[in-house]
């Protein structure tokens, strides 16, 4: 296990104080904003490792980037969200759980993993609130 360097504590509390998924970038301007004086490359490794040890949950945008949210269900679930503000809502999905593993077992595959995204626009941007 890591230990909480400054630098990483600040990145949990960007990430605890917003509920969309965001990027390293986003959160370094945010640290930034506020006077924290936290590199690029510590915002990268921050994420990196919050990410690893499951602290926060990791998305790729359709551009490939990756965006971090820390979300406040632990246990295995997925995303649904907007593609106009990138508001999240966490999801539990029964039956995608369902499908991977009969997917799997009909193919001989066990230990199958998978990662299912939903994305729309939420009520708020749809009603051109955003």
């Amino acid at each position: 296990m890591q230990r909480m360097t400054r630098q990483r504590a600040a990145v949990a509390e960007v990430l605890d104080a917003v509920d969309e998924f965001r990027s390293a970038q986003q959160i370094h301007e945010i640290l930034r904003d506020r006077g924290d004086a936290v590199g690029l490359a510590t915002v990268y490794r921050a994420v990196q490792a919050l990410a690893e040890s499951g602290e926060v949950d990791v998305l790729r945008t359709p551009e490939g980037e990756s965006v971090y949210r820390r979300c406040k269900e632990r246990e295995h679930h997925h995303h649904l969200v907007c593609r106009s503000c990138g508001r999240a809502v966490d999801i539990a999905a029964d039956i995608v759980e369902r499908w991977a593993h009969e997917v799997g077992a009909a193919h001989g595959f066990t230990a199958v993993e998978h990662v299912a995204e939903l994305t729309g626009i939420c009520e708020e941007c749809a009603r051109g609130r955003s």
